[in-house]
């Protein structure tokens, strides 16, 4: 590949695929937990757990996951609440949910043996077109186009492609150069390639072109536009959601709330929370409607409202407002199948969001209790 002259983008042939190639087995990464090895689950928990994760982040849960599941077989057989717990802190546990029913569907349905190709694989949950592409290409050799993130990153800018992914045309555009780019032999390589360049070489700022392998032919570095490709869509500011979350102490435990498979935090245990707009210090009658709803889950002796915090989520803010409540009685009327009575000093065994981990820490550390993980 060169660069051509008058702004034209440079053809797309079979030099970009060899270029790639030979730049990962000399400069890529070879020991990630998941990779020398064509294992299906291995490649296929990987594949999952990096959708919208860093790496960093991913090895610890991935290495922890494979202690307590360490085939499909045992993924299948744990109950929902025992997968949450060792998901809980990665973040978006739809995948958690999905990962759970696609494992029960390659023992019941594939014999406990993940498909070879792509279109196969994307049709089980949580497997998209593009995840379905690098675990054919892991797993089996499949020539098979991935295009995630980073990936429309290195080309945007190495083609000098205006489109935005957002966009149908662009979308589809992308797709095409993605299969036509596809190499022969070496697909393993040439896709890790991709992943390896876009993360740790074409990255979102302040990218190190000078050890790119496209670094003589890349348009976004000629032109002095990498700042500016890919093109993105500008986005909204995220909305901003205020609630209080009831910390219930009693007799040395906790109330935790199931909450619904669907939505945010899905399927794990969180804190009962009160919605509200508004300053309660400055307004009774909010407060009064709070403490009618405290006393729905038992008498309370004390209330200590904590300092907020905000955690940002993909398309909104949660503001949020712990109110610690020591209980005398408990209600016997709270329904058992949403609520459950944790012991403190063993409440990190439940699958809770890390937020949620975070505030009970930051709760007690007043009486000197700590919880675990």
């Amino acid at each position: 590949m060169k660069l051509l002259s008058n702004n034209i983008l440079p053809r797309p042939d079979a030099s970009f695929a060899s270029i790639l190639v030979a730049w990962q087995k000399k400069y890529g990464r070879h020991s990630l937990p998941w990779q020398n090895t064509r294992d299906a689950y291995r490649i296929w928990l990987s594949e999952i757990m990096l959708q919208q994760t860093q790496v960093s982040t991913v090895i610890p849960y991935y290495l922890r996951f494979l202690e307590f599941f360490p085939d499909v077989y045992s993924l299948a057989a744990a109950s929902n609440d025992e997968v949450m717990k060792y998901w809980s802190g990665l973040g978006y546990y739809s995948r958690a949910r999905n990962l759970h029913k696609c494992a029960r569907i390659v023992v019941n349905e594939y014999g406990g043996i993940f498909p070879s190709d792509p279109e196969s694989l994307e049709k089980l949950p949580g497997i998209g077109k593009s995840t379905a592409a690098a675990i054919a290409a892991f797993s089996a050799g499949a020539k098979a186009a991935i295009l995630d993130g980073n990936v429309v990153r290195v080309f945007s800018r190495v083609f000098g492609i205006r489109d935005s992914i957002t966009e149908k045309a662009g979308k589809n555009r992308f797709w095409e150069l993605a299969y036509e780019l596809l190499p022969e032999t070496d697909i393993e390589a040439y896709t890790q390639g991709l992943m390896d360049l876009g993360a740790t070489i074409c990255v979102r700022s302040k990218p190190d072109c000078v050890k790119c392998p496209f670094s003589h032919c890349c348009v976004a570095l000629s032109e002095n536009r990498i700042s500016e490709l890919p093109v993105r869509k500008i986005k909204k500011a995220s909305p901003l959601k205020k609630i209080i979350m009831l910390v219930l102490e009693s007799r040395g435990q906790i109330l935790l709330e199931k909450r619904p498979e669907s939505g945010i935090w899905g399927g794990l245990y969180s804190l009962p929370e009160w919605e509200t707009d508004v300053n309660l210090r400055k307004h009774k009658d909010e407060m009064a409607s709070l403490k009618t709803h405290v006393s729905s889950f038992g008498e309370a002796v004390s209330v200590t409202f904590l300092e907020p915090f905000v955690h940002v989520f993909s398309h909104f803010r949660l503001q949020v407002t712990p109110c610690v409540v020591t209980l005398s009685r408990r209600n016997r009327a709270i329904a058992p199948d949403a609520y459950v009575w944790y012991d403190i000093m063993s409440v990190n065994e439940a699958p809770l969001p890390a937020p949620v981990r975070k505030l009970l820490n930051d709760s007690f550390r007043q009486k000197s209790l700590k919880l675990d993980g």
